[in-house]
């Protein structure tokens, strides 16, 4: 490999392992002198991690590391890292794949390659590999990956809805394997997930192309990022609809936490940023899937921030902000997304309308509206 010659990495993720082990497979028969590198994160509750290397013809090595801080992305740092490196000096690599296990997600590999690989390897895509058919049931799966024997480590608290849902939407590329079982609603269920993502059959020669196209690490991060994340559009396909809600008003908290399950019923994901009139200054996020919802404080609304310190703001969270100004409230808004076959459009709105300030509660102010109950405080940090 010349001497300033990065090596092209592809990260190939998902929870559908005979998905994820056929797109594997596929890159490294299509590319020439491709290299597959695997941690395999079976042991992880025993603090160790499995890791094998293999090109087309079977395994070329094999080793354990330890999983550092009983963490699964510090353990792929330190050993991943110097994997990458040495593949890099040899000359003879030309491709790197990035088998991750199961539950393993793709946002922190490709942030540990971008920052601790730099000069030597590159990311060139992320590719989510899917089994059509069995979307959906993951979706909805509420739970917990140690009860599926999917935890990356033993203090994970992660759900199996939740991983699916931000492996699939974080991806550049959707890898679809064959399967007689899924329909056109399984089809259009992911376009409307995430529509950005460009879609390729396992094994093509399409799908190869597509993996070598490039990614943008610093991109991929913003448009995840609750502040300002690529949320999709209204869609209407195959029996799976896609709600956006956008509102300038803030919610009721006490009416919205008592709606909570509904919500969070209502569709099999949602995500997006929401506006609490008892935290006026703070942007909420809002993640869910297979029935679990997990609010986050995400920092300030712009429009709380003094002038001086918006040129601390990052420009992809200016951008965001400017698309949803208001000339009352500046970028306080209500943007949640909510994606289900069978999705009751109309009494979903009729409920997140229901929840927020009625116009007298509103015209009292904020400094009226931070006297409301306080009933987020068991989900988030108490306001004082």
């Amino acid at each position: 490999m010349e001497e300033n010659r990065k090596l092209p990495v592809v990260i190939v993720c998902g929870l559908h392992a005979d998905a994820r082990r056929e797109v594997v497979e596929g890159l490294l028969r299509k590319v020439p002198h491709s290299v597959a590198l695997h941690h395999d994160l079976t042991t992880a509750d025993r603090g160790t991690v499995h890791r094998t290397v293999r090109d087309s013809s079977g395994e070329l090595s094999s080793g354990e590391a330890p999983l550092v801080n009983d963490c699964a992305c510090c353990a792929l740092r330190e050993d991943l890292i110097p994997e990458l490196r040495r593949l890099a000096a040899d000359g003879l690599t030309r491709l790197a794949v990035l088998d991750l296990w199961d539950s393993v997600e793709p946002k922190a590999t490709a942030e540990v390659i971008a920052v601790h690989g730099a000069g030597r390897a590159e990311v060139r895509s992320v590719i989510t590999a899917v089994d059509p058919a069995l979307v959906l049931p993951c979706l909805t799966n509420g739970d917990d990956l140690a009860e599926a024997g999917l935890a990356a480590a033993a203090t994970d608290r992660r759900t199996v809805g939740d991983t699916w849902a931000r492996q699939l939407e974080y991806a550049s590329v959707v890898a679809l394997v064959e399967n007689d079982e899924a329909d056109d609603e399984d089809r259009a269920l992911i376009g409307q997930l995430h529509p950005t993502a460009r879609r390729a059959t396992a094994g093509s020669d399409a799908l190869t192309e597509l993996a070598l196209s490039g990614f943008d690490v610093e991109a991929a991060g913003a448009a995840q990022h609750p502040a300002c994340a690529l949320l999709p559009q209204e869609a209407e396909e195959s029996g799976v609809s896609t709600l956006v809600w956008r509102r300038h008003r803030p919610f009721h908290p006490e009416r919205l936490y008592e709606a909570l399950e509904d919500l969070c019923c209502a569709a099999a994901r949602s995500r997006g940023r929401f506006w609490l009139a008892d935290r006026p200054d703070t942007l909420l996020s809002w993640d869910a899937a297979g029935g679990a919802l997990c609010v986050e404080n995400t920092g300030p609304w712009l429009a709380s921030l003094p002038d001086a310190a918006w040129d601390m703001v990052p420009p992809f969270r200016r951008a965001a902000a400017a698309l949803d100004w208001h000339p009352e409230h500046g970028d306080c808004c209500q943007h949640l997304v909510f994606v289900s076959p069978g999705l009751d459009r109309d009494g979903l709105t009729g409920v997140l309308d229901s929840c927020l300030l009625t116009d007298e509660e509103y015209a009292a102010g904020r400094e009226a509206w931070k006297s409301l109950p306080r009933a987020f405080d068991s989900l988030l940090d108490p306001v004082h």
